[in-house]
């Protein structure tokens, strides 16, 4: 089967985003898998092969071609920031730094749309950067959902099947909300907003490899809400979302308290969980598998991975070496599900 190309944006310049990139692309397995394409600046692509010392050679092209040579330690970059990144300070928030992140995220999107690539994996931006750079998106899920003009779409960490991860096609946690505050959480959530969740997920469930996706829903409330003590949201909202859902004749049972049921589905009576606001997914995904979870965007007419990590300010552009498994992960997901768009 010919390999799919897969773009990998560089994200945010001033973090780990280049660094993972020249990493990458000196390992033989990527290759194996895949034609990668960077979206990203080569100047500062160059300059974190020159710290690492990797030889990585970097070369510019204005689009996609089928008469590329694709090689280890041979990086083909597309270029089309706005931003002059090359000036933007390492570890530090950078409104350049978040206008490159949005551009290259852009330009990849654009091609993936038009079939020029296969599929994107994102390396990490950052949110306080895009709003200084005037881009007030929450995030790359939400410019995702814009660009290709979808309203129904989700946030979906994934942990593939391993010791720890019973279920044999993996465990998949969706967000009903996402980038918002804890207190506008409970008057955020909609019947019809989690029914499409369970939609969204159980549909990517399957193409995982789960024939009848078993999913749970989290409830809000401690003890889902103790018959109405502790709240009424689960009653009010989210069972009636299960119930709509059950009728359809998908296997979905809930609501249950979150505390207990994020166990279970690791335990392997699950293949799917479905959140009702960001940390309540992450929290537990994150602690489970930080270097496996992978961030997949549901409802999208094209293929979007990431690794679950930040742009990691902390030791980005150190002489530290980045851990790449994490977005290997996310890439080995993006080359699944664009294998599988191209059979569908």
């Amino acid at each position: 089967m010919k390999l799919p190309y897969i773009a990998l944006t560089m994200g945010d310049v001033s973090g780990i985003g280049p660094q993972l990139l020249d990493a990458l692309c000196c390992r033989s397995e990527l290759f194996e898998i895949c034609h990668p394409i960077i979206y990203g600046n080569a100047h500062i692509l160059s300059r974190a092969a020159q710290q690492s010392g990797s030889e990585l050679q970097i070369v510019s092209i204005d689009g996609v071609s089928d008469k590329l040579e694709f090689k280890v330690k041979t990086a083909f970059c597309i270029d089309r920031g706005k931003a002059d990144v090359i000036d933007a300070a390492p570890c530090q928030i950078d409104a350049r730094s978040g206008q490159g992140a949005y551009d290259y995220l852009v330009s990849a999107i654009d091609d993936c749309l038009s079939g020029q690539v296969d599929a994107i994996t994102t390396a990490p931006l950052n949110k306080e950067a895009l709003h200084l750079a005037n881009i007030n998106y929450p995030g790359h899920t939400e410019i995702l959902a814009d660009r290709c003009q979808v309203d129904e779409f989700g946030m979906m960490l994934y942990l593939p099947h391993n010791n720890v991860i019973k279920p044999p096609s993996g465990l998949g946690i969706v967000h009903t909300t996402l980038h918002t505050s804890i207190a506008s959480v409970p008057g955020l959530l909609k019947t019809q907003e989690i029914y499409e969740k369970i939609h969204l997920i159980c549909n990517l469930m399957e193409i995982m490899g789960a024939a009848v996706p078993r999913v749970a829903v989290c409830a809000l409330n401690p003890h889902a809400g103790e018959h109405g003590l502790f709240g009424d949201e689960e009653a009010r909202i989210i069972a009636p979302a299960v119930e709509q859902a059950a009728q359809l004749g998908l296997d979905i049972t809930g609501p249950f308290p979150a505390d207990t049921l994020i166990r279970r589905a690791v335990s392997g009576e699950f293949d799917a969980v479905v959140a009702m606001y960001h940390d309540q997914g992450h929290i537990p995904f994150k602690l489970l598998g930080f270097d496996q979870a992978v961030n997949i965007t549901l409802g999208l007419p094209i293929v979007r991975t990431s690794p679950s990590h930040g742009t990691a300010f902390d030791i980005a552009w150190t002489e530290i070496v980045p851990d790449t498994n994490g977005i290997m992960e996310a890439i080995k997901a993006a080359v699944k599900l664009a294998q599988h768009k191209k059979q569908s």
